[in-house]
């Protein structure tokens, strides 16, 4: 790489540290191309992305970022995972290692807050952002559907009398 390139790869890099909500900090111990690609689509799937970059260039791209201090996390063949949602990139990285054991977590960063192996676990277990969504537009939904129903049940149970009186009256 020359270093135009270098400079652009760190420019990239800076921005999208720049605009992400959580890095997640792994160690490559061997994986196959066709297990990095397995694991870069469901990164994609899931709205994050997976990138392997140089421990140098990456340190030097988290400088005046919320990660700097990510930089003593970079060291050996690292790859970095980021998301705008909070808990993607945490929570297909986590998946995926519990079934390769040639990816290790080695930690991470959500803003300033550095996290453990055990805090990006932790991370991964929360619920993502469309399923707390859901979560507000059902609960937002039940008392609408709770008060139709009240509403509802007078006039079903008023027609209901009509139609055994009507039924007695024909016998």
């Amino acid at each position: 790489m020359d270093r135009a390139q270098k400079s652009e790869q760190v420019a990239a890099l800076n921005r999208t540290l720049n605009e992400t909500s959580v890095v997640v900090v792994t160690r490559n111990l061997g994986m196959t191309v066709a297990q990095s690609t397995q694991l870069r689509v469901k990164m994609r799937e899931a709205g994050a992305s997976y990138k392997v970059t140089k421990n140098r260039l990456a340190r030097i791209a988290a400088e005046g970022t919320p990660y700097a201090s990510l930089s003593d996390l970079l060291t050996g063949p690292t790859a970095l995972s980021t998301s705008v949602d909070p808990v993607a990139a945490a929570k297909v990285v986590v998946a995926f290692a519990k079934t390769n054991d040639k990816l290790e977590i080695v930690g991470g960063a959500m803003g300033s807050t550095v996290l453990d192996v055990n805090g990006v676990k932790a991370l991964a277990e929360l619920p993502s952002l469309d399923e707390l969504r859901a979560k507000i537009v059902g609960l937002l939904q039940a008392p609408a559907t709770k008060v139709a129903s009240v509403l509802q049940a007078p006039a079903a149970q008023l027609a209901r009398v009509f139609g055994a009186y009507a039924a007695k009256e024909e016998a």
